[in-house]
């Protein structure tokens, strides 16, 4: 746990030590009363939380503020909705690399069923997104949301990264070029931190010539990413890294 991460109404309240944050600080980390650690509040500062007392089976603690935490990057992510366990990491490592939203969307060949997962209304797909977070020692949990069709959901990633976007629709049959050539090819999008990336990734079975036309119609250039084929959560974290890092957003 490289922060600790608390609600606003959470970081003036006592931490149980049964609460996963509580056991992690006493059990794994050992501090004690007079010891601090790394903390913040979701989606604002991150600052230092000094451990007044343990007692009761609750941390008592003060924190203070003193830098914001490191801005969403400006990329949004499509995925065709996966496997469950495949979600779950996902979620997770693309939340570790700063992705702003994540747009779970059914697709023509993606499998009924995993649209039925109670992931989401369980509240575990926000838990995956949150220890992405904390694993990136920062503040801000990307956004989630769900469609039942690319259509909804294209309509909803319009809106959300506005008119001018670079738009970029992963598929291994037939793409433009590599994802890389691409991105290099596209510079002025590329280097300008005020346009979002949009990268979408189809389900297991990859995308249909009608998905295909569809992204067309909507801007998005279909890239590769070599000749082997990857599984979603594979593409996924792969994708979001070499955007990122052709935006000069990993240094």
């Amino acid at each position: 746990m490289n922060i600790a991460l608390f609600t606003e109404s959470e970081i003036t309240s006592p931490l149980s030590i049964k609460d996963e944050r509580g056991e992690h600080i006493v059990k794994v980390l050992h501090k004690k009363e007079g010891d601090s650690f790394k903390a913040g509040i979701i989606g604002g500062m991150t600052g230092t939380a000094v451990i007044e007392k343990i007692e009761n089976n609750s941390i008592f603690f003060s924190f203070k503020e003193e830098a914001p935490g490191l801005p969403p990057q400006p990329l949004i992510m499509i995925i065709g909705f996966p496997r469950p366990i495949q979600l779950k990491r996902l979620l997770r490592d693309i939340a570790a690399l700063g992705v702003k939203e994540v747009h779970l969307t059914g697709t023509e060949l993606g499998e009924k069923s995993y649209m039925q997962s109670n992931l989401v209304e369980h509240g575990t797909a926000y838990k995956m997104l949150l220890d992405g977070t904390v694993q990136a020692g920062t503040t801000s949990v990307p956004e989630l949301f769900l469609h039942k069709t690319l259509t909804d959901c294209m309509e909803a990633v319009k809106k959300s990264a506005g008119e001018n976007f670079q738009a970029l629709a992963l598929d291994n049959i037939n793409p433009k070029g590599s994802l890389v050539e691409i991105l290099r090819e596209d510079k002025t999008k590329s280097q300008d931190d005020k346009i979002i990336s949009v990268a979408a990734i189809g389900s297991e079975r990859g995308w249909t010539d009608k998905e295909r036309l569809m992204l067309e119609e909507a801007g998005f250039v279909r890239c590769g990413m070599g000749k082997r084929i990857m599984r979603t959560e594979t593409a996924a974290t792969v994708a979001a890294s070499v955007i990122l890092a052709e935006r000069g957003l990993l240094c």
